[in-house]
């Protein structure tokens, strides 16, 4: 699972604000918890999402410093001004575990009845 947050906004971004999240668990965008989600940012995050959900290394992969393993940096694609009026987005990304569904069970619910 990966959560994405926008650690800054340079110009303006018309989807995203900082402290925006994203969440995702293969294969899907979990929407129920996700702020926005900007077309822009697809092609950046697709190119690395699976790759850093299943155990990549942000370091290799050129995405972090080697003093901040846990995190990948991605951008959007919108360059900003002077070339739109739009702006670029930056986005840090975590690999975060799932957290668990408890089943709950009622006391003698399991139990045959007679």
């Amino acid at each position: 699972m990966l959560e994405i947050e926008v650690v800054e906004v340079r110009g303006y971004c018309p989807v995203h604000k900082v402290k925006d999240r994203i969440l995702l668990s293969d294969p899907e965008i979990v929407l129920e918890k996700t702020d926005a989600l900007c077309l822009h940012v697809l092609p950046s995050l697709l190119h690395y999402a699976l790759v850093l959900e299943r155990g990549g290394d942000p370091v290799k992969l050129g995405l972090t410093k080697p003093e901040d393993k846990e995190h990948a940096f991605i951008q959007c694609l919108d360059p900003g001004e002077p070339y739109t009026h739009g702006g670029t987005v930056i986005f840090r990304v975590r690999k975060i575990t799932k957290p668990r569904t408890r089943t709950l069970l009622r006391c003698g619910s399991d139990r045959q009845r007679g």
